[in-house]
Order: structure tokens, then sequence, then C-alpha cells
């Protein structure tokens, strides 16, 4: 749907702009949320593409991946790209608003609207007036604050506190989030409704993991913004890199860069070896977890329900919890009997202790995809 006649022109300067050195976001020292936007494995690639296509669009975006991976850069990207980059560009942390103000940092309050409301004050979508707003952390937005944003992609219009009259909002939506929102919908904690409004258009950003082949570019990258910031212009040898691509890089492109800096702060040669990257690389190692073993099912239910139930911060969850926490254990317990029978479903229903139909019956309903059913 998006390979359309009059997004040709945008497609073609975006995908020569996106992902290049002269990308302003980069040049303007844009290294928050993970590092610039270099890559030449395919993973990368799609993404570029993918961000062509949309680019000159309004389209809402879906931003998901982990935390360093360059979320907000690629949020930047889309609107320093776009028809709206002549407006404002206007982050703001979903999971940092006091549920006390989320109203009024959204969209703002008139004078005397509230205790202490001195002045008027307008909010992150009057801000992003003509531009962009990036709702980061979107993920961690508690369930009033879901309702509230609901309601202004549904309705076009938003009501500052004290206000008699709704403004008709003139922004473009790019949302992003760490965090896996279907599974969330599942546990009840994120509306579905305003995931569908915010999923328009998904980009997954890929760890950096799984696209070891941008580690090099990446280091020489940061070693040049390095130098241009007065560090010392060193070198890493092949071996180095290999050894960067061995790692696993849980921070991702957020750690690399930090690593690359501490490296040519506290090596004196030159050149960076493979064993001095992973002399720093084994100071990292997390010490191993304690064994968990001993707990019980039980217990370990009873922690999760708990944690759920505090990240709730005292509001009653949506109704049907008990429902939602059965399939949340039933359905990883039917994919792993499925599994040890190997598909088999007469011998997974006998293990389980329930009739083939009802087992039959669970899969539809669950949607799991199991082998012989025989």
């Amino acid at each position: 749907p998006f390979e359309l006649r009059s997004l040709v022109e945008a497609t073609s300067r975006a995908v020569s702009s996106i992902g290049q050195p002269g990308l302003e976001a980069t040049q303007n020292g844009g290294l928050e949320e993970g590092g610039p936007l270099v890559g030449r494995s395919r993973s990368m690639q799609d993404i570029f593409k993918a961000m062509a296509r949309v680019v000159s669009t309004d389209l809402t975006v879906l931003v998901t991946g982990e935390s360093g991976t360059g979320k907000e850069l690629v949020a930047r990207a889309l609107h320093d790209l776009g028809s709206r980059r002549s407006g404002p560009f206007v982050p703001i942390n979903m999971a940092a608003i006091p549920r006390n103000l989320v109203e009024s940092e959204l969209f703002g309050h008139e004078k005397g609207a509230f205790v202490g409301a001195d002045t008027r004050m307008p909010g992150r979508f009057e801000q992003a007036e003509g531009g962009s707003l990036f709702l980061d952390e979107v993920g961690d937005m508690p369930p009033e604050a879901q309702t509230r944003l609901l309601r202004v992609l549904q309705d076009g219009e938003y009501l500052p506190v004290g206000a008699n009259r709704p403004v008709r909002a003139n922004v473009r939506i790019i949302a992003a989030t760490n965090h896996n929102l279907q599974h969330l919908m599942q546990q009840g904690l994120f509306r579905e409704d305003l995931f569908y409004r915010l999923n328009v258009v998904p980009l997954r950003l890929p760890p950096l993991r799984e696209r070891t082949e941008d580690i090099g570019p990446l280091v020489n990258h940061f070693l040049k913004c390095a130098a241009d910031g007065g560090l010392p212009l060193k070198r890493f040898t092949p071996d180095a890199i290999r050894a960067l691509a061995a790692w696993n890089w849980p921070g991702n492109v957020r750690e690399l860069e930090n690593l690359v800096r501490r490296l040519l702060v506290l090596v004196g040669e030159d050149s960076i070896s493979a064993e001095m990257v992973e002399a720093e690389l084994a100071a990292m190692r997390p010490e191993d977890a304690p064994p968990l073993e001993s707990d019980s099912l039980s217990q370990s239910v009873d922690q999760h329900i708990r944690r759920y139930f505090e990240t709730l911060n005292g509001a009653m969850p949506p109704q049907g919890l008990h429902a939602r926490v059965l399939r949340e254990v039933e359905y990883p317990l039917i994919i792993a009997t499925l599994e040890i029978t190997r598909g088999n479903q007469v011998k997974a229903a006998d293990i389980l202790g329930i009739n083939r139909n009802t087992l039959r019956k669970r899969i539809r309903e669950l949607g799991i995809w199991s082998g012989r059913q025989a």
C-alpha cells in the first residue's frame, strides 16, 4: 500500500540520506538512544527502505526494539526527512510522567485550572503543532494515560485542562517501546484498541547481536565522532573487531559506543587489539544469577501476579484477570508438551490428562500450531 507514485521522489531522497554520515541527525551529535543510523546489514537496509516509504506521510509509526537500538534516532530521521521537518520535533517519555500530571503534560492547562496553575501552560501536543510528537516508552504508560491518548487518536482533538473548547491536533505521532505490547495486552497492561491505533506502520529495530556485520562501520563512526570531540585518534585491529562481534551486546549500540570511548581513553597505544577488547569485555561480564530451581511454580506465579498488581499503583485491573492468568500458564504448558511429543496430540493429551478433543479445542483457541494429530 505504500508503493504509491507520489512517494517515488521521497523514497529516492530518503534512501540516499538515511544511514549515511551526512544525515543531519548524526552531524549534530545525534548519538542519543543508541548511536547513529549506520548499517550495511540486510536487516537495517530493510528498516531504511521501510522508513523511506513512509517518511513523507502522516501515518502513525510504532518503533519497537531493545534499549539502545536507536529508536529515537529513527523517530528523528522520520521527522527530519518528512514533510513536517520545518515543524518541531517534541519527544516525551511517557514512563516518567506522574499519574496526576499526565493530562496536563500532554494537553496543557489554562490559568487557574487547578491549585498551583498560576499561568497557562501549553502541553506537548500544542508544542508539537505542525510537527511530530514522539511518545517514548509508550509501553510504560499508566492506564489513565492510555485512555486519554486513545481519545485523541480517535477524535483528532484534545481538551486542555480547564478549557471549554477542544483543540484540533495537528501532529504526527511516532511511538516507541522496548516492551512486547502484544504480551502486555494479554496481561491486561496495555489497551488493545490503543495498540492498533499506534501500530499502523510497525518498525522493529534489530538488536546489535543480530547484525554483527554493522559493528565495524559503527566503530569507525564512533572513532570519527570521538576524534571530532577531542579524544585521541586510534584504530581497532581486525581481530579486535572480531572480538567485538563475538560479544552479546545486551546494551546494543549504546553499549558499543560507550566501550569504544572508554578504550580510547584507557588504552595508551595507537592500535587497540583483540586482547584489550576482551579484557574490557571480561570486566563487563555480569555475575552468574543465583539458581531458581528451588522456586516452585506456585511461588513463581505468586511473584508474577504480585508484580503485576504493583504496576497498577493501586488501580483495579481490567475484567477477565482469571482467564488471562490461566491463558498465560496454559499456553506454554501445551507448547512444551507438544514439543516433547513431537506434535503428537494423542500423546500430549494423555500427558496433560485431558480429553483429546479438549486439547484440540484449546490449541485452536490459543492459536497454537502443532504437527501430527495422532
